[in-house]
């Protein structure tokens, strides 16, 4: 029997919510945060804080090490060193900061595509240049294009790979042996890579993600990576994330850079959350994903039946669902436009991603299944009419 409550709808209007900035009768289901209250354990922890009525500086404490390390060891057998880590306010900034130090301006930086969108962001906003290498696309899968890649990765002038693991926004794992031959080709072209892991933890019941350090000491030794609590326990505005290397150079380095960002402070409450997502969480984050998979499950249902002009690429982690239009469009961009207009459903243009993601649109399902059912009537209704303008 559920402990948590998920299908309750939280009113998230006027709440100065990024996501819930939009005019009343729409329906956003497009960045990614999630529409549920945070865990109780996380919210007591936070609330014994407000209670003292001192917000001054603060210290990161043994327990964020402590309950970061265990939680890894613990949900994904991997065992980190406290000497490797650092705090970071975010893992955006932290992408920033490793761009800054380990490249320098008008050099590449590799990334796989269709991917987040804020990679690209962190790239040309530093003066550097995005080098795309598509993924390849077959039969409604994803797969990396390994012969485009190295010739990504061998051009001079790339200094620099982010790996999104697992991948936002086609919601693929990646698995040991994909993660293998991207750390020798990347150690082979003497290409740092810096793994975002944010999503690690929304993966399916029963599927895994693999630590991109995890995999092998030639992996461990030449990667940086990031990850949070922020996504999986819903609390990115409390501005809580961390950075990892085994290389105490590249360790070194990237902590050097975050501190010249100033981006390695906690707030007051910032490492307190992760600390009690971490340790008490666990249940919470349990029956959060057995909840989304049931959403991804009515969504690829109701899409088959409904609206066979769209395909639900079939995914494993993450929230996010990534919605084929191709049949229908090759301009997400006039497509979310015209739902959004027609029916008030706010999706995310794929175009944003790069690689194919112009045919493609992006639907977040981390709400209620009440909310679900609501997006889905209007992306029927808005495809349908679509589909009808065209005609």
């Amino acid at each position: 029997m559920a402990v948590y409550d998920f299908d309750t709808i939280v009113d998230r209007k006027h709440t100065a919510s990024y996501k819930w900035d939009v005019k009343d009768g729409e329906l956003p289901m497009w960045v990614a945060d999630m529409d549920f209250k945070a865990a109780s354990e996380i919210i007591d922890a936070i609330s014994e804080r407000v209670k003292h009525g001192v917000f001054g500086y603060p210290v990161i404490e043994e327990d964020w090490y402590d309950a970061l390390i265990g939680w890894w060891k613990a949900r994904h057998n991997f065992a980190i060193e406290k000497e490797w880590l650092s705090f970071c306010t975010g893992v955006v900034p932290a992408l920033s900061s490793a761009v800054r130090k380990f490249s320098t301006p008008a050099e590449y930086v590799v990334v796989l595509t269709p991917v987040y969108n804020v990679f690209f962001n962190s790239i040309v906003n530093n003066g550097r240049r995005i080098l795309e290498s598509p993924l390849a696309y077959k039969d409604g899968a994803y797969e990396i294009d390994f012969a485009d890649f190295e010739k990504k990765l061998a051009d001079p002038q790339t200094s620099l790979f982010i790996l999104c693991n697992p991948h936002n926004p086609v919601g693929k794992i990646w698995d040991a042996e994909t993660l293998e031959r991207i750390g020798k080709l990347c150690a082979k072209h003497g290409v740092i890579v810096i793994s975002d892991e944010i999503h690690c933890d929304l993966t399916d019941p029963g599927a895994a993600y693999v630590p991109f350090a995890s995999v092998s000491e030639t992996c461990a030794m030449n990667s940086v990576s990031c990850v949070a609590a922020s996504k999986a326990f819903n609390i990115a505005g409390l501005h809580t994330a961390a950075v990892f290397s085994k290389n105490p150079k590249l360790h070194a380095k990237i902590d050097r850079q975050l501190n010249t960002d100033e981006v390695a402070d906690p707030n007051v409450f910032a490492c307190i959350a992760a600390a009690a997502a971490f340790t008490k969480g666990g249940v919470w984050l349990d029956e959060l994903r057995a909840y989304i998979f049931e959403n991804k499950k009515s969504v690829r249902e109701f899409v088959k039946n409904e609206i066979p002009e769209i395909f639900v690429v079939p995914s494993n982690a993450t929230y996010l669902l990534w919605l084929d239009c191709s049949k229908i469009t090759e301009d997400s961009n006039d497509l979310a436009r015209f739902i959004r207009s027609e029916t008030g459903l706010y999706l995310t243009a794929g175009a944003i991603y790069g690689g194919n993601g112009r045919s493609f649109l992006r639907m977040n399902v981390a709400c209620p299944r009440s909310t679900v059912s609501d997006g889905l009537a209007r992306l029927k209704a808005g495809v349908r009419a679509y589909c009808a303008k065209r005609k």
